[in-house]
């Protein structure tokens, strides 16, 4: 079961990033920090939370933009996290459709993510859907970068 976040499943999504941090090693930001930032997040029109289980066990963060490059609103899948234990039972998944749904009601002409190589059951689950790490136009491969400000 998928269903849209509203502001009373703050705790949920602030829990299941909380989570995702942990998975990734990693203690910052901070538990009071990421609780804040959810709720801004869930006020912003421009983001929206999945939820999926019940309780909920993954969550996904979409956020939109205007493309100068297709005149309407990119999706950017920002994050998806499905709990340990329900992990490989289909909960990415559906997620991910559910993402690709929402983005196709907002009129988005793309979809974009970033996802660490050396996790390969979220490659093959983004792959499986259509998602691509090349570009026709370079030539190459589409590379995420990040500077820390």
């Amino acid at each position: 079961m998928i269903c849209l976040a509203t502001a009373d499943d703050a705790a949920d999504i602030a829990r299941l990033l909380i989570g995702f941090r942990d998975w990734q090693g990693r203690s910052e930001p901070a538990d009071d920090l990421i609780e804040r930032t959810v709720l801004q997040l869930l006020a912003d029109p421009a983001t929206e939370f999945l939820l999926a289980g019940s309780p909920p066990a993954g969550v996904c963060q979409l956020r939109y933009r205007l493309s100068v490059w297709t005149g309407s609103d990119d999706c950017c899948l920002e994050d998806l996290f499905v709990e340990s234990g329900t992990r490989g039972g289909g909960l990415g998944r559906e997620l991910v459709e559910a993402a690709l749904e929402r983005a196709r009601l907002r009129g988005c002409a793309r979809m974009d993510l970033d996802a660490n190589e050396a996790n390969a059951p979220a490659l093959a689950l983004y792959r499986s859907v259509g998602f691509e790490s090349w570009s026709a136009a370079a030539g190459g491969n589409d590379l995420f970068m990040r500077l820390r400000l």
